[in-house]
């Protein structure tokens, strides 16, 4: 009966929690109000004040599933069950966050340990398991708010930690128990990052040298699962584009590029192999006379193996530098446990052979100047923006194809994660989609183009080569390191301090102590 009490005195928290997580995964495109964070962020503490770690364990839950079903609810076009199963792995994550934070709230320096645990959470979460999902990171909704700037000093990672931040200032403030100075401390500082990053300003000159590149959209025959099916149509929509942008060239109407970029599965078969797929990637190069950067589906390296590959095509030598997927997508491009899970679940039959991961970073130097190559999610990980940033990538690119998820909020998303990065490096970001969405991004995160969506787009850009790495570039992982080994001795030292207050039951009777006196004998 007990237990049953203080369930039901949860319930009023677990549904302000899960009002919390509606209104995190509102922050982020496609609604795009990302200061709808900071307002999450207090609301969620205020459920969590006060209660058990077992409480917490179920409050953090229904805001992280929640939070993660109104954030990625695109991923029901692959099914409805893989949307919730989603949201309930990522949910237990900020359940584990939910039992630490309630006891980090009650130790005094709760301001400090929460937005470092946030850190440690969403490091997690991009993490494990089969690599993690860093999709739901605080710091992707903020990429068109002055705030976004910040990640130029400090990182994702950094970000993210300055937003959950601004939340418990906020809560602070808000808070009936905080004292009259902690609330004009919380208030001013909060005002201070805010304000100074209204002020920064982003560098977005080259070093004396710019570079003129085409993204090609060739657009795909349809949408869904199905579309790959028709893999030839697509490879013939982007050697057409080509073909009519150096006609656009010929008749001086368009500047001629010095490189063109075709999306990530421009072609879907094997080009080494497939004669007709070769001819046509050989016909667009040598129209245009330049190197494309062909996004290309391969087979192997193992039986029964396949690779996303961004391949250099030069009208001269033909393919040249290759650059194979390093986080392909797990039960999209591969199975885990593929033998015990397909006699299960038919469905995943759709994923087809094995996407084996890349090794090394995408670097490809053309004529001169060092791309650095991302194909569509990946550029969502950490470590391979870093491999390339530091490796001496001048201008980034995107092969991405988004034509399972058109329409459903996920290329918003992922364009505005783009931004983030291109702010993060300080590098001009060129994306090329199947079906959208295509653009540009300068240094500073501003987009120059953004193409619609299942229509055919190209577009030609003349975009700065830069040397210069930003402070965060330097600082590499080091911030999400610190920040995540603070968040757990914060948790540490909160979970001691609950184990020294714990009151002791007064039915225990004393323990022994042993006697001093001797015993006659």
């Amino acid at each position: 009966m007990d237990r049953l009490k203080a369930l039901a005195r949860l319930v009023p928290r677990i549904v302000v929690a899960v009002g919390a997580g509606a209104l995190l995964g509102l922050a982020f495109e496609p609604h795009d109000h990302p200061w709808l964070a900071v307002a999450a962020v207090p609301l969620f503490l205020a459920a969590l004040n006060g209660v058990s770690v077992k409480g917490g364990i179920l409050v953090g839950a229904g805001f992280g599933i929640t939070y993660y079903a109104v954030l990625v609810p695109w991923l029901s076009v692959i099914g409805g069950d893989a949307a919730i199963a989603l949201a309930i792995l990522e949910g237990l994550f900020y359940a584990v966050f939910g039992a630490l934070a309630s006891q980090a709230l009650k130790h005094k320096l709760w301001m400090l340990w929460i937005p470092c645990l946030w850190v440690a959470t969403e490091f997690a979460t991009a993490s494990v398991p089969f690599g993690g999902f860093p999709w739901g990171r605080l710091a992707w909704a903020f990429s068109d708010s002055p705030l976004g700037r910040l990640a130029s000093l400090v990182g994702i990672a950094g970000l993210s930690f300055l937003i959950a931040l601004l939340g418990v200032f906020a809560y602070a403030v808000l808070r009936r128990k905080s004292a009259l100075s902690l609330r004009v401390v919380a208030l001013v500082a909060g005002v201070a990052i805010v304000g100074g990053s209204s002020l920064m300003t982003l560098s977005t000159d080259g070093d004396g040298k710019t570079i003129t590149a085409a993204m090609v959209q060739g657009n795909v025959p349809g949408k869904g699962l199905e579309f790959l099916g028709r893999a030839r149509t697509v490879t013939k929509n982007h050697l057409n584009a080509t073909l009519d942008l150096q006609r656009q060239v010929e008749a001086g109407t368009q500047v001629k590029p010095d490189l063109v970029i075709w999306p990530e599965n421009s072609t879907d078969i094997d080009p080494y192999k497939d004669a007709e797929t070769r001819a046509d990637i050989e016909a667009a190069v040598k129209a245009v006379n330049v190197p494309i950067l062909v996004g290309a589906v391969t087979e192997g390296p193992g039986p029964n193996e396949r690779q996303t590959t961004g391949i250099v095509w030069d009208p001269a030598s033909g393919p040249g530098q290759r650059y194979a997927k390093r986080h392909p997508v797990p039960f999209g491009e591969y199975i885990p446990f593929r033998d015990q899970l397909l006699p299960y679940i038919k469905r995943l039959e759709m994923v087809g052979r094995q996407t084996a991961p890349g090794v090394g970073p995408g670097l490809m130097p053309i004529n001169g100047v060092t791309y650095g190559d991302l194909i569509c999610f990946e550029l969502a990980y950490d470590n391979v923006v870093s491999d390339l940033a530091k490796g001496g990538a001048q201008v980034l690119v995107v092969q991405t194809n988004n034509a399972t998820y058109g329409g459903t909020g996920q290329p918003e998303q992922q364009f505005a994660i783009t931004r983030m990065r291109a702010i993060e490096t300080g590098r001009t970001v060129l994306i090329a989609s199947t079906s959208g969405i295509s653009g540009v991004v300068r240094p500073d995160g501003k987009v120059e183009h953004k193409s619609g969506q299942f229509v055919p787009d190209v577009y030609v850009a003349s975009v700065p080569v830069r040397d210069g790495q930003t402070l965060a570039t330097r600082l590499g992982g080091w911030p999400q390191w610190i920040l995540t080994g603070l968040g757990i001795m914060g948790a540490v030292l909160a979970l001691a301090a609950r184990r020294r207050n714990r009151p002791v039951d007064p039915g225990t009777p004393p323990a022994a102590t042993p006697s001093t006196e001797k015993v006659p004998v």
